[in-house]
């Protein structure tokens, strides 16, 4: 197994246990993450984010939280996973299946310089926010103020919380 599939698997066996602090020593202080929500630069506002989101499922929603990942691949500094993420969201307590595509790149010492996760954002929102999300899901109006709500929650917990 090379270093950059160990990290992923680290990385994702970390996740699965709401470990968030060994999910940010994955990453280098100057990495860069997007997905539908979030577009992080560097370690303390990625590894925020996983605290913020993983200290949300422990206080909300252990009891129903689940994830498993598959398809890890490595080709030299670039790798990919799958993974699927079931969870309680914790601003409307609704359950949500969210089903992810992950590509990182990685730097010589195998931490995460790029992460992006794919999903599909309509998906999500008519699980997460309910009929708002499967009437609105689509528009760019509904992500727009779901990244701002988003942002700001980041902002406050980073705040809090160093």
């Amino acid at each position: 197994m090379t270093r950059n599939e160990q990290t992923i698997r680290r990385f994702y066996d970390a996740f699965a246990k709401l470990d968030a602090d060994t999910m940010a020593a994955c990453y280098t202080p100057d990495a860069a993450f997007n997905d539908e929500v979030f577009s992080l630069n560097g370690a303390r506002e990625i590894g925020g984010m996983w605290k913020m989101l993983c200290s949300a499922t422990q206080a909300k929603g252990a009891h129903v939280w689940r994830l498993t990942y598959r398809d890890v691949a490595v080709d030299g500094n670039t790798g990919r996973a799958h993974w699927d993420a079931h969870y309680l969201f914790s601003a409307t307590g609704r359950t949500v299946d969210n089903s992810i595509d992950a590509r990182m790149t990685f730097t010589p010492d195998g931490r995460i310089a790029t992460h992006t996760d794919s999903f599909p954002f309509w998906t999500w929102a008519r699980q997460a926010l309910g009929l708002p999300g499967l009437l609105m899901g689509w528009s760019p109006m509904l992500r727009k103020k779901v990244r701002a709500t988003a942002a700001a929650n980041l902002a406050l917990h980073l705040a809090r919380n160093g």
